[in-house]
């Protein structure tokens, strides 16, 4: 029988497992790969969730412990530079286009050059769909900082995509394409 660690950790971890497996996906492109990224976190946040205080920052704790993953992951290979290959994630996926493909490549490789709470921001909000509210809490700042977040980091994908303005839309149409492609 399950003690009683496991069965809240799993109360906790289970409604958010799909969004959390998409921040990661996104988080992790061309660092780490995204299941390794995923079970090390849950891994740590397993071992340490006695440390834990307060039950309703579990998302934060879960995002805290990726991110430390993959700046470790970073750490390792800051002497190596970064070759990213999303072809083989994506020719298992028959379904997608080539066009779709070389759209996806260029939004994550234009999203590894923001800012990281600018990429944190666009990836939560546009690819896992959080609120700008649970965005705030996660990342400990207010609303008006999120917002301005997501305002200049679509912005700067604008620009470094070519693109004359990138709207929500546009970015919501590419990240169900990223949703349909990796899950």
């Amino acid at each position: 029988m399950a003690d009683k660690k496991q069965i809240e950790f799993m109360e906790l971890y289970k409604p958010i497992h799909d969004s959390f497996v998409r921040f990661c996906a996104a988080r992790s492109y061309g660092i780490i790969e995204t299941e390794d990224l995923v079970s090390e976190t849950i891994v740590q946040a397993y071992s340490g969730f006695e440390k834990l205080r307060e039950k309703k920052a579990f998302l934060s704790f879960l995002f805290s412990i990726a991110s430390n993953i993959i700046k470790n992951a970073l750490r390792k290979k800051k002497n190596v530079e970064m070759v990213y290959h999303l072809d083989h994630q994506l020719e298992d996926k028959s379904h997608a286009t080539l066009d779709a493909k070389a759209d996806i490549e260029l939004l994550y490789k234009a999203l590894t050059r923001l800012p990281d709470l600018q990429k944190e921001a666009i990836i939560l909000f546009e690819i896992s769909g959080f609120s700008i509210q649970e965005i705030a809490d996660m990342q400990k700042s207010g609303i008006s900082s999120v917002k301005q977040r997501l305002k200049r980091g679509r912005e700067k994908l604008s620009e470094l995509l070519g693109c004359n303005e990138i709207s929500a839309e546009s970015l919501s149409k590419k990240s169900t394409i990223l949703m349909n492609l990796f899950f």
